[in-house]
């Protein structure tokens, strides 16, 4: 009872924080700098990497990203330095997926370790931001609705995977996820698609569906290689500093890894729209 008392506090209080800083923009830019701090260091340590160029490499990208104007004075070639950053950032993304479904071990040599650091790591918060300024002007409705979907796709799948679950979704990784599962997140993201699209009046109904779509796929892959990172740690979570939750990388995963591929869509929708 203590234990389930514990875990639900810390889990309110994280919600209840990125709800108040999602309301101001330099709120929402300030916590994600510390939480990407935070994860940084967590996930350094999952890698056994103890440089402390991450740090500078992140503070850089989240800098020149998200004040690029004020620094540079234009907006001239930031489009194009976000469509790179993109694109390396999705490459090594697919590479972790290659090693996820590897009977190997994810490698770990010296550059791959950098390489996560910067563009599976400190790329998705740039990707964050971006997402809630996706209208060229701060509103952060959509990342918002992320965000719920990848809380409605977390939630559902724990509770149809404990009451009917029986066919495991990853064994070796992930003891506890099952495919049925993985289905009952997908279904009820596509479900919260539908009330995120009529309440948020920021995109169409078909556009949310495909995001709740690419949420819970890439979430929960996400998850699957956090999960990975930490069996070859040989921890059971990436730090302690949400009680009965574990680290922040923990809870921030899923929408970590799945935000090159949300900005993607976005970008995709807004050249054919």
């Amino acid at each position: 009872m203590k234990e389930t008392l514990t875990r639900s506090l810390s889990g309110l209080i994280y919600v209840v924080l990125l709800l108040v800083c999602l309301c101001f923009e330099q709120l929402l830019s300030a916590l994600f700098f510390v939480f990407g701090l935070i994860c940084m260091g967590e996930f350094k340590k999952l890698i056994q990497l103890k440089s402390y160029i991450p740090y500078l490499i992140f503070i850089a990208l989240y800098a020149v990203f998200g004040y690029w104007q004020s620094i540079l004075n234009t907006n001239t070639g930031l489009s194009e330095a976000t469509q790179i950053l993109l694109v390396l950032s999705i490459f090594v993304e697919l590479f972790l997926i290659k090693d996820l479904f590897s009977e190997k071990a994810i490698p770990l040599f010296a550059t791959k370790r950098f390489l996560l650091t910067t563009f599976y790591l400190s790329s998705a918060f740039v990707f964050l931001i971006l997402i809630a300024n996706y209208y060229e002007d701060y509103k952060p409705d959509i990342l918002l609705g992320a965000f719920v979907l990848v809380w409605v796709n977390d939630s559902f799948a724990y509770l149809v995977g404990k009451n009917f679950g029986k066919q495991k979704l990853f064994e070796k990784i992930s003891p506890k996820k099952t495919i049925e599962g993985f289905l009952g997140g997908l279904f009820f993201s596509c479900v919260a698609s539908y009330f995120i699209a009529t309440f948020t009046e920021t995109l169409s109904f078909t556009s949310w569906l495909i995001l709740s779509i690419i949420i819970s796929v890439f979430g929960t892959l996400g998850d699957l290689i956090e999960s990975k990172f930490k069996r070859q740690a040989n921890v059971k979570d990436s730090g302690a500093i949400m009680p009965g939750h574990g680290g922040l990388l923990d809870r921030l995963d899923s929408i970590i890894f799945a935000a090159p591929f949300i900005y993607l869509f976005l970008r995709i929708l807004h050249y054919v729209s």
